[in-house]
């Protein structure tokens, strides 16, 4: 897996490569773009230490992968809907993804991929965990892919950011959170995706946005689902990524989860994500 543009360090077995020799903030060749598209597919999430972002030269970057997102519950940065700052202040106790996910799957078409840029970190703690659905996909036995390979799921977004949700109300977080209820809306997507560029199955399943199997009942699926979500992030499938001041970790949302260590209370941390739109999974 070499690279003509730049040079890659894989940082664990199951996924996860470190890229040196790129500036992201840079006008980069086509086939510059190509590259780390296809570094992206070979390792699942990929990691650029020591970038200057301005908020422009992100979209930028991000643009070369497809259109971006504007989150319909998350508020933006002024000037910047595609742009989400994900923070946490000293004085709060709760963080912006802390449970084992992949993005916005409650979308008719969830997302290509996010990348997110840290302009803040605590001096320890805040560490990002991804894990392989790839691999977790491939670690089931015969009979239970046969069975995972005729469901489909329910996704929906009502438990984050419903009226229900724990999050708190918009102007109790440093983060604007919009709880809704038009996040009750549901999308059916299979529980085993085809990737579209590189044609592996992977689970497609998450904790925080499936809510039942199609034609199943919340506590008919839950013993399966919930067996699921323990064993797609098992710890031969996930890497670990301490973030770095001007680091940026860019992941294949088609085929990774991830998970926001919330261990660093009583200090800051800020990061900008752009999030680039997908297809529909099959």
């Amino acid at each position: 897996m070499g690279y003509q543009a730049f040079e890659a360090h894989r940082i664990a077995g199951a996924l996860g490569a470190e890229i040196s020799g790129v500036d992201l903030a840079a006008p980069l060749a086509d086939s510059v773009i190509a590259e780390i598209r296809r570094a992206l597919l070979d390792h699942q999430v990929i990691f650029f230490h020591d970038q200057h972002l301005t908020p422009e030269q992100q979209l930028a970057f991000g643009r070369r992968f497809g259109t971006l997102n504007v989150h319909e519950f998350v508020g933006a940065m002024p000037d910047y809907p595609e742009i989400i700052e994900v923070r946490k202040e000293e004085d709060e106790t709760k963080n912006f993804g802390g449970s084992w996910h992949s993005d916005v799957t409650y979308l008719e078409e969830p997302a290509l991929g996010s990348i997110l840029y840290a302009r803040e970190v605590p001096d320890c703690g805040g560490d990002t965990l991804f894990a392989n659905m790839y691999l977790a996909y491939d670690a089931l036995s015969p009979g239970m892919r046969r069975l995972l390979g005729g469901l489909q799921a329910v996704h929906s977004a009502r438990r984050p950011y419903g009226p229900q949700s724990n999050y708190a109300a918009a102007g109790d977080r440093s983060m604007r959170i919009r709880l809704s209820n038009s996040a009750a809306a549901e999308i059916v997507h299979p529980v085993v995706r085809t990737h579209p560029e590189t044609g592996q199955l992977g689970l497609f399943v998450n904790p925080v946005f499936t809510v039942r199997f199609a034609e199943m009942t919340e506590e008919e699926s839950a013993p399966l689902l919930d067996w699921l979500y323990r064993h797609a992030v098992r710890p031969e499938f996930t890497c670990r990524f301490r973030w770095r001041q001007n680091a940026v970790a860019f992941w294949d949302n088609r085929c990774v989860q991830h998970y926001a260590i919330n261990d660093y209370h009583g200090q800051r941390r800020v990061m900008h994500r752009v999030t680039v739109n997908g297809d529909r999974p099959f």
